[in-house]
C-alpha cells in the first residue's frame, strides 16, 4: 500500500514538473520514437503533447521510485528476526476425595 503512494506522489511531481519544462528525459525520447506528429491540441488547457511526455515521465520516475522503496522496504524486513517462545503453564491439581457410604 505504502509503495503505491510512493508512486503516486512521484507521479505528480513529475507531471507538473515536466509540464513547466518538457525537455527531462525520457519522456521526450519515447514520444519521439512513437513517431507521433506534435499537435497544439488542447487537453485541459494544456498541449496534448506535452500531456503525454509528462505523463510518460510520471510513469517512468514513478516505477523507479516505487522499485527503490521496495528494495529498501524489503531490506529493512530481513534485518527483522522472529522469534516464537512457548509457555506452558502446568495447573496444581487438587487432590481427590474419595465418598465412602
Amino acid at each position: 500500500m505504502r509503495g503505491a503512494l510512493v508512486f503516486l506522489l512521484v507521479f505528480f511531481i513529475l507531471v507538473i514538473v515536466t509540464l513547466g519544462n518538457t525537455d527531462i528525459p525520457p519522456g521526450k525520447m519515447i514520444y519521439g520514437t512513437l513517431n507521433v506528429p506534435v499537435t497544439d491540441y488542447p487537453v485541459l488547457g494544456i498541449r496534448a503533447t506535452d500531456l503525454v511526455i509528462s505523463v510518460f515521465n510520471g510513469v517512468i520516475y514513478g516505477i523507479i521510485a516505487w522499485l527503490i522503496y521496495s528494495l529498501v522496504a524489503g531490506r529493512e524486513k530481513k534485518d527483522q528476526t522472529n522469534v516464537n517462545v512457548d509457555v506452558h503453564v502446568h495447573e496444581k491439581e487438587e487432590p481427590k476425595t474419595t465418598q465412602t457410604s
